[in-house]
């Protein structure tokens, strides 16, 4: 996907969590959240839109702590949000193609790091709202959906701080079946070391999990059910996978 097709997700998905989250009211229970309701859930992906807009909007090159100053009061609180998307979005979108940032994963450039990372936290919080509103997700673009497999799986558990671990060596497969069958198909090796991930798949697995791009994206990033992908081979390795795997 291009930079500014990422940017649109955004957009669109920012407005969608926040007239989610004002149907569904702030006092209510987040599901997919524990813990949270959707005061909370504003409150965090308003702070993570204001952290981030600081780095492509002031080319900070520095790591900085997610934190912003938040409203205390409820009736000022999706105003604020709103107000922050917007200026992500519009960072984002005045930011040059050379932009110089700091950013966590690897990427063509810091300006389509941010724009990608930013639309996948939207898009999951997004399904966080309506889930709290108490309806199925807005449907997502397949080939988006599978973009959030792949950072996913190739850009946060390649990394040493993920607790995907094995201290038997043990190989996943994740198919999407409805995207570019020859691109949406990862290997995942699993053992003592970080994750390592092939794309596409060489061949076979101990375990392959396949389902829809949408339905791996939700499952994936916990917001799924596993019951509704299709397992074959050893199904002790999707279990090692949900044990260990949660982002959220």
């Amino acid at each position: 996907m291009e930079t500014a097709e990422f940017i649109e997700v955004l957009r669109r998905d920012g407005g969608l969590l926040g007239d989610a989250a004002e149907a569904a009211g702030l006092d209510t229970e987040v599901p997919s959240c524990p813990g949270w309701r959707v005061r909370e859930l504003v409150r965090h992906q308003g702070v993570v839109h204001r952290w981030a807009t600081r780095f492509v909007a002031e080319g900070r090159r520095r790591p900085e702590p997610i934190e912003a100053e938040v409203p205390e009061g409820d009736a000022s609180l999706l105003p604020w949000f709103r107000e922050g998307h917007r200026a992500l979005v519009a960072a984002l979108d005045a930011a040059p193609a050379d932009l110089d940032c700091w950013h966590f994963l690897k990427a063509p450039s810091p300006r389509a790091f941010w724009a990608r990372r930013q639309a996948h936290e939207t898009a999951i919080h997004r399904v966080d709202a309506e889930l709290a509103l108490g309806r199925a997700p807005s449907p997502m673009d397949p080939d988006f959906a599978a973009d959030g497999v792949d950072e996913l799986l190739a850009g946060f558990h390649v990394r040493p701080r993920s607790r995907v671990r094995s201290g038997t060596p043990r190989t996943l497969r994740v198919r999407a079946t409805d995207t570019d069958a020859a691109r949406d198909d990862w290997l995942a090796r699993l053992s003592a070391d970080p994750l390592v991930v092939e794309r596409p798949a060489p061949g076979a697995a101990d375990c392959t999990v396949s389902g829809t791009a949408e339905e791996l994206y939700l499952t994936l990033w916990n917001r799924g059910a596993y019951e509704k992908l299709q397992v074959t081979g050893d199904a002790s390795v999707i279990d090692l996978w949900r044990r260990t795997a949660a982002i959220g």
